[in-house]
């Protein structure tokens, strides 16, 4: 891995060099129209950042959007309530993210002055090497090479790497130092944005169209004509998991769970109920059968409709009823609000 890049021609300065010139000068002519370059703030870089984490552009559009009228800065952020945050980002998953966000926007709206350097945006929650790379390159100019996994895609195949990683945080790990040497240090920022648009835009995970890559002069894997064999990750198997929910209404109600455990990813977001089985009088007809992906884990959830028995205790098991009319005002997990909408049209015919 650490001589792939001598022995390729972007070992030479030189040449280092000329990719530069070539990925900034496509950028500057080909990059997406986004939000947060649009009058760009470290705010906004922030808020941008942890919405991509793992969510693609398309979908965190529309959001970042609605975030910014709503939390125009680290201070209306930090005066919200929790349930305001968390409402704010349903629909995106990934919750921990949003109380991340709304930890680190309490501890910097206290600051006088905004740390230039990464070790010091590390410290904060939620941020690692990745997004600390990106705030301190793009709002600070600072040195800092971006690793995600659209680098990784663009790098392996530029240097044809047939190394296989266990995972991409590896590959991102081991790339890394690769990323830094190519790094663009007049212009880190726009290089940074340059070559992760490079990997969304053109650089795609199946069918990358080369015929019109800026750089495809200094790509092995390109010129070969075999760029989809990289990067090279390790298989993971997939799990199977199904999963029994209810469906349980009342004239102007519905029945929702409201995970309160504290190792609870959801805690506080409400979500149709299961683990109520013992509870149920009687299951009912299937209304509907779910099916979703999460990481590596494949989920079946059959929701069933059915009634509690008369005794059953709803705060055990974090249960409450929700009226109709105040289905708007809470925080749904995932799917659960399409679901639901579904659901309560299917019922009413």
């Amino acid at each position: 891995m650490n001589n792939l890049l001598t022995k390729h021609i972007l070992g030479e300065l030189k040449n280092r060099e000329k990719f530069q010139i070539d990925l900034l000068e496509w950028f500057d002519s080909h990059q997406r129209e986004l939000p947060w370059r649009h009058n760009s703030s470290l705010y906004k870089t922030v808020i941008s950042e942890f919405m991509l984490q793992q969510t693609r552009v398309t979908t965190v559009l529309p959001y970042f959007k609605k975030w910014i009228e709503k939390f125009p800065n680290f201070n209306s952020l930090a005066s919200a309530k929790e349930e305001e945050v968390l409402k704010g980002w349903e629909g995106l998953g990934y919750y921990s993210r949003a109380r991340n966000l709304h930890k680190l926007s309490k501890i910097v709206s206290t600051w006088d002055s905004f740390p230039t350097d990464a070790k010091s945006w590390q410290s904060l929650p939620g941020i690692g090497p990745y997004i600390a790379a990106a705030i301190t390159s793009i709002s600070f100019n600072q040195t800092e090479a971006v690793c995600d996994g659209n680098v990784v895609r663009v790098l392996t195949r530029i240097l044809a790497c047939g190394e296989e990683f266990k995972d991409g945080s590896v590959a991102q790990k081991k790339l890394q130092p690769h990323a830094q040497t190519l790094l663009n240090i007049q212009r880190p920022g726009d290089y940074n944005q340059a070559i992760m648009e490079l990997g969304a835009i053109v650089c795609h995970r199946q069918s990358p169209c080369c015929t019109i890559c800026p750089v495809l002069a200094y790509c092995k894997s390109g010129k070969q004509g075999d760029p989809e064999r990289f990067p090279v990750l390790a298989k993971k198997k997939k799990s199977f998991q199904k999963i029994k929910r209810f469906w349980i209404e009342s004239s102007d109600s519905l029945l929702l769970q409201k995970p309160k455990e504290g190792g609870n990813k959801l805690v506080g977001i409400y979500e149709l109920p299961k683990g109520i089985e013992t509870e149920i009088s009687k299951k009912g007809n299937i209304l509907a059968v779910k099916k979703r992906t999460i990481g590596q884990v494949e989920f079946e959830e059959s929701i069933y409709l059915t009634s509690l028995n008369q005794d059953c205790e709803i705060n055990r098991y974090n249960m409450e009823w929700i009226k109709w009319e105040n289905l708007n005002e809470i925080t749904l997990s995932g799917p659960h609000r399409k679901w639901i909408e579904e659901l309560k049209l299917k019922n009413s015919k």
